[in-house]
């Protein structure tokens, strides 16, 4: 086995000693601001697997994301039974809303992906990958240069978060009206 795939699997089953590191880093994390710019990635393996390179022009943000108020206000009026209800659906998975808002944050970079880093009560933490799309490394760099003429990927769901949330993971039978996004 890799290197990788050992830290894969301390991340799937964390023991008890991990577990008082966790408490303290999440503790850390909460003090600090919403979107913040680290230098190494917390789950190397899994920023590897997505296409992170440890080089000029890439940049990783943690960003911090509010769980739930999902709910609308409660109903207080007369109102027909078809009209309004108050269950709030969204169509977008915390992920996703995470890669938007380092988007708009970092305007001159383009998000690559972004990975699930940590949780408590409130909060949900994750890892969003940009590439600065007018770096000269990663123009002259053909294995990354298609990103360089891709503006708002985040925002128009073409990432793998937002094409999770979009529903357009699944392929075959049974996905023909997904396509080409869902309404």
């Amino acid at each position: 086995m890799g290197m990788y795939k050992y830290i894969r699997e301390a991340w799937k089953k964390p023991k008890e000693n991990l577990k008082e590191i966790w408490r303290n880093r999440l503790m850390e994390w909460k003090k600090q601001p919403v979107t913040i710019r680290i230098d190494k990635p917390t789950r190397v393996d899994r920023a590897r697997s997505l296409g992170y390179k440890a080089k000029q022009g890439y940049i990783l943000i943690r960003q911090k994301v509010d769980r739930g108020g999902r709910l609308r206000e409660k109903i207080r009026k007369a109102r027909r039974s078809k009209h309004m209800r108050r269950k709030k659906i969204v169509n977008k998975n915390y992920q996703w809303v995470a890669e938007e808002r380092a988007q708009k944050k970092y305007v001159n970079c383009t998000v690559l992906n972004s990975y699930y880093v940590g949780e408590d009560g409130n909060r949900l933490w994750y890892e969003v990958i940009l590439v600065d799309r007018a770096h000269p490394v990663i123009m002259a760099d053909p294995n990354i240069n298609w990103i360089c003429n891709k503006r708002g990927r985040a925002a128009r769901g073409l990432t793998s978060a937002g094409r999770r949330s979009r529903g357009l993971l699944n392929k075959g039978k049974g996905a023909e009206k997904l396509r080409p996004s869902r309404g």
